[in-house]
């Protein structure tokens, strides 16, 4: 089972930066591989999909990033969205360069209840990281045991998909119905176009027995779960991340509590049945 790698959870561990690229043409989005400094961390390092890390450079503070990576694979994966002083100095990371790694951290998507039943991953733009690691990791070790794979993906255009050589591989698998789509037309793209809201309304996503996992911006989750519950899809049956309020990761900060839930440590992985028991300023 997952657990933390630290003994104490304020203290990171060091890692090395092994590779940098980026995954967005606008060059806003980065991908960054690390190997732990000491080897028999990263035997330590037993993490599910949807949980999180803190990164920290020295001198420049700590943010959390959710785990992009398969657990299977040696490296830890995470991608960057360039959007203040911590982001930035991460995008100037070199390989070879040492951080902070603290974490696995919160929970992760129900795997377990999704074994027998057909599963929907829906996904928008930078917030596609978590659940490519599900995905990768439910074909490689559950593919005979999950009924229909549905992959509902879109970013603004082309040149923000992320992971695109496996959004090729994942296209051409006869395990997924893929949909693949940018948010207006561009002369290079022969895909489909629409918003994910949209597109899951007009997808055929067989409703028995489906269980759905959807991560994006608040604005397409917001109005993607009606589409679903329009659907017949139960409210117990449609999972969430909340990781955009993740804050120290360990419940001290106070800063990601709502109500008496504190979303890295009840979460970030929440049902929208337990979202709807949520206060109101949620």
């Amino acid at each position: 089972m997952p657990s933390i790698i630290n003994d104490n959870p304020y203290l990171p561990v060091q890692a090395k930066v092994e590779s940098t690229d980026f995954e967005s043409d606008d060059k806003t989005l980065k991908t960054l591989t690390f190997s732990f400094l000491t080897p028999s961390v990263r035997e330590k390092f037993n993490f599910l999909p949807g949980q999180f890390i803190e990164l920290s450079i020295a001198g420049k503070g700590e943010s959390p990033f959710g785990i992009a990576s398969n657990p299977t694979e040696e490296l830890i994966k995470i991608t960057v969205n360039r959007t203040g002083y911590v982001t930035n100095a991460i995008h100037n990371l070199y390989k070879g360069d040492i951080v902070g790694i603290r974490g696995p951290l919160g929970n992760w998507y129900p795997i377990s209840k999704f074994v027998g039943s057909n599963l929907a991953i829906i996904s928008g733009g930078f917030a596609f990281t978590t659940l490519a690691s599900l995905l990768d990791y439910l074909l490689e070790n559950y593919s005979d045991k999950l009924g229909k794979i549905y992959l509902i993906y879109g970013a603004r255009n082309p040149g923000m998909l992320l992971y695109r050589d496996k959004l090729k591989e994942w296209s051409n698998n006869p395990r997924l119905e893929t949909y693949i789509t940018v948010d207006n037309k561009v002369n290079d793209w022969d895909g489909l176009v629409g918003f994910v809201p949209d597109i899951v309304e007009k997808a055929d996503i067989d409703i028995q027995n489906t269980y759905t996992v959807i991560c994006g911006p608040p604005i397409m989750i917001k109005l993607t779960i009606p589409k679903l519950l329009n659907k017949g899809i139960g409210k117990d049956h449609i999972y969430t991340s909340l990781e955009r309020r993740m804050k120290c990761g360990i419940g001290k900060c106070g800063r990601c509590n709502i109500g008496k839930n504190f979303v890295c440590k009840d979460g970030p992985v929440f049902s929208y049945a337990d979202l709807e028991g949520l206060p109101e300023e949620y």
